[in-house]
């Protein structure tokens, strides 16, 4: 059986005011290809399939076009799509009825019956071959919020102990379901989007999804029985934990300038029986190009005779919507009113698309350098980010200090339990 494993698509995106529907469909467009190319059996999508829980009705078009023509050509493919904390649940989980004609599964949220027991059964999808027999299962978890999880009597302290407590309950009940049903030869796998312990994150594409740390998980939540796990969240794709079964797929797109290097892809899995037989990346073309100009940050004289030389290597008669994104450094070092201005006149004419300044001010004396961040770029950071930059300004070189300082806001967030608004987050 092979399986391709997405996630993070977060149709609807914009980049800094700049509609990215053109790059969504050049990389649903090449999915299609990808599909026909590699014949999956199953296609896994680990949420965050809109960037936010009211999508546009063309970002809702983008994702039902791509499910009709994906089954057009391959009309064996399985589908199953887990909400991501940027989805609404109920709104993914109201076409179910429409895409299980498509042998699509969607799990939006946990479902509880009338005496608010967990429906864990609904949370096992059976995974069926081209032959049409079912061939592996499925722990379909989507991401989960505090009061999603069982509760179960655990030796920590606390909602963060509580909270993992509870998610590893949840697999682990789901994982009795799933071996309750296999028959010998019948691989399971788990999906998840949620943050795993030691996933690296992109500082200005990811939130944390509970404020305080708490919901990092550890590796050791899935059991040995699962033969792949298929995570969503992080953009970076990485392996967990130093298991090369447990991966994030990373998004498709790079979501913000942090996300310029990144190796976008998706995962190709082929399972021989129960277990797994090879994990192989499958690289995704960048439509449009992020560019940074300069690498580092340099006084504006230094930038702009850089910006009047730069060749962004796509025509100027071409469509506004494949050209460039840019993002210009520049170090200040004082006031500079007319900024955007000049920066402007030495790109006329060319076909790039200015998204962002990044001002940063000079250093003075030992007085860390310090970058002039928008209201959105804040707004991305993480809360313990931004206190770990105020103590590096703030106190004079003693790391055990900003540790120990750091450690005692992580607990008080925790012990709060405080969670963004839904939408928030990576």
């Amino acid at each position: 059986m092979r399986l391709l494993h997405t996630s993070d698509w977060h149709l609807g995106q914009s980049l800094h005011d700049f509609d990215r529907t053109y790059e969504h469909q050049q990389f649903l467009d090449w999915l299609l290809a990808l599909i026909a190319t590699e014949r999956p059996d199953v296609l896994l999508i680990a949420g965050d399939v809109f960037d936010n829980a009211n999508p546009s009705a063309g970002a809702q078009h983008q994702l039902y076009r791509f499910l009709t023509a994906a089954r057009e050509r391959m009309p064996h493919l399985s589908i199953v799509i887990i909400a991501g904390n940027h989805d609404s649940p109920g709104r993914l989980e109201a076409t179910s009825p429409f895409l299980e004609l498509f042998d699509a599964a969607v799990v939006g949220h946990v479902h509880r019956r009338p005496d608010q027991s967990i429906d864990v059964e609904r949370l096992v999808v059976p995974l069926k071959n081209r032959e049409g027999t079912v061939a592996a299962w499925c722990l379909a978890i989507p991401f989960l919020r505090p009061g999603d999880v069982p509760r179960v009597d655990h030796e920590g302290e606390g909602e963060h102990d509580a909270y993992l407590a509870g998610v590893a309950e949840l697999y682990r009940r789901a994982l009795a379901v799933a071996q309750s049903r296999r028959q010998p030869g019948q691989a399971i796998v788990a999906m998840g989007h949620c943050h795993m312990a030691h996933g690296k994150l992109s500082e200005l594409s990811e939130r944390r999804i509970v404020v305080g740390g708490a919901e990092a998980l550890p590796a050791g939540i899935f059991d040995a029985a699962i033969a792949y796990v298929a995570l969503g969240h992080l953009h970076l794709a990485q392996a967990v934990g130093g298991r090369d079964h447990i991966r994030y797929s990373g998004s498709p797109l790079p979501m913000s300038f942090a996300e310029l290097d990144y190796p976008h892809q998706v995962m190709c899995v082929e399972l021989d029986g129960e277990a797994v037989a090879e994990i192989r990346p499958v690289r995704v073309p960048r439509s449009v190009e992020l560019i940074r100009v300069p690498k580092t940050h340099a006084s504006i004289d230094e930038v702009l005779p850089l910006l009047e030389a730069l060749d962004p290597g796509v025509a100027a008669d071409g469509p506004a919507h494949a050209h460039p994104y840019l993002e210009v450094r520049v170090r200040l070092d004082a006031p500079e009113p007319g900024l955007r201005v000049r920066i402007e006149a030495a790109l006329a004419g060319k076909p790039v698309r200015l998204a962002r300044i990044d001002p940063a001010s000079s250093p003075r004396g030992d007085a860390p350098a310090s970058s002039a961040m928008s209201l959105g770029d804040l707004e991305r950071l993480a809360p313990e980010t931004v206190f770990a930059r105020l103590c590096e300004q703030r106190l004079s070189g003693d790391p055990g200090e900003h540790e120990a300082l750091l450690g005692a806001l992580a607990a008080a967030f925790a012990e709060l339990a405080i969670e963004p608004a839904e939408g928030a987050s990576a």
